[in-house]
């Protein structure tokens, strides 16, 4: 999209992004980051013990664990009391038969992965349209907000009421339901993709690993049973770092296309045309420019450095310009939450293997063995959250 529509459409979603509505996500963030750590490590000691016998390797792959999580965020951040359980089910299914046309050719013929995944999308697009009514109809009560989708109702039923009979553009429910799958789908994949480096990295990178512990632990204790707040959040400076460097070292979306607004002198001897469609690589940028591209050096992301911004050129795992990614906050957010509550909940150890962390295309990019690990409680006890329930109405 370019020029006023996009601009339209960007302020429009401007509210699901406030430091308000990111609040409300944490909170959501954490009890479903909690409970998914509490399970991947009761499967890892199960596998020990059914295994031991056998002297097997007893370490799990984590990356369809983190993606399940991840989408189970999704699913109650954007659109919280409105998708039941049974909706939930066929939401699940569909959305990995829509995964697996992804990386199907497109090939539009009855029973193909490619029509199965196309007929996927309109059935989600219209399960979250369904959604968007539900929350329409919630927020026009005057209730609070709950999820992504209630910040955003709030604000658009505003709009709709000061604009009269015509009804202002990008408001309809089956037009946001088109925009929530691609959030779910931003949301989704590139965070799974985060998540599992984040471990490899860490657990290659010991004293990086131990500065996070030590952070977190001034900060945060699993004791106190107490949410991490916003406030706790921003305190978390090295973390946050930690955070931005996975996105540099491995950005999740390695080729993003974007369409040339004006002719553009690339070489001495070749000029990209005005409307071409153009594939730069976020991978590639990310090690250029840097200060030594190659090392996984969080430090680079400090307030002392500031290598983001000196090379924000460079920097381009979230787009740049008027495009960028509008999630950006809340995707950064999840991550440092995922890192802070993994490493000081969970001990864990890569079970390293030739090539495990050589690069596989899913369609971002992971692990090629999907980030084995061995995984044991690390905290005297975990902490104890309210119920997702309790939060959101």
């Amino acid at each position: 999209m370019m020029g006023q529509d996009h601009k339209n459409l960007r302020r429009r979603i401007a509210p699901n992004f406030t430091p308000k509505a990111l609040s409300t996500y944490t909170a959501l963030q954490q009890i479903i980051i909690l409970n998914h750590l509490k399970s991947w490590v009761s499967q890892s000691q199960s596998q020990s013990q059914a295994q031991a016998q056998a002297q097997a390797h007893n370490s799990i792959p984590i990356r369809i664990l983190a993606r399940d999580m991840n989408l189970e965020t999704s699913q109650t951040v954007f659109v919280g009391p409105y998708l039941g359980l049974k909706a939930r089910e066929r939401f699940e299914r569909d959305y990995f038969l829509f995964n697996v046309g992804l990386m199907k050719l497109p090939i539009d013929f009855p029973g193909t992965a490619f029509r199965n995944a196309r007929l996927a999308v309109d059935r989600l697009v219209g399960t979250l349209a369904t959604c968007t009514e539900m929350s329409k109809a919630r927020m026009n009560k005057g209730e609070e907000p709950s999820c992504l989708i209630d910040y955003w109702m709030q604000d658009t039923l505003r709009e709709i009421q000061e604009a009269g009979e015509a009804a202002p553009p990008f408001s309809t429910d089956a037009e946001i339901g088109g925009h929530l799958f691609d959030f779910l789908f931003a949301a989704q994949d590139a965070s799974t993709s985060s998540l599992l480096w984040a471990v490899a990295l860490l657990d290659s990178h010991p004293e990086v690993l131990a500065k996070v512990r030590a952070e977190v632990d001034g900060i945060w204790s699993p004791e106190s049973d107490s949410l991490i707040s916003s406030e706790m959040l921003r305190e978390m400076k090295y973390t946050q770092a930690v955070a931005r460097e996975v996105v540099r070292f491995r950005p999740p979306a390695t080729l993003v296309p974007h369409i040339a607004a004006e002719r553009f002198e690339l070489t001495e001897t070749y000029t990209v045309p005005k409307g071409a469609i153009v594939f730069p690589s976020a991978f590639e940028s990310s090690f250029q420019g840097f200060t030594e591209p190659d090392r996984f050096e969080p430090d680079r992301f400090s307030e002392e450095r500031q290598e983001d911004q000196i090379y924000k050129r460079n920097f381009l795992a979230f787009g740049a310009g008027p495009h960028q990614c509008v999630g950006q906050r809340y995707a950064l957010n999840h991550l440092v939450l995922f890192i802070a509550m993994f490493a000081t909940l969970i001990d864990f150890k890569r079970d390293r293997t030739d090539g495990c962390d050589e690069i596989a295309y899913v369609p971002t990019i992971c692990p090629k063995d999907d980030c084995r690990v061995f995984l044991s409680k690390r905290c005297a006890r975990y902490p104890s959250f309210p119920a997702v329930e309790d939060l959101v109405k």
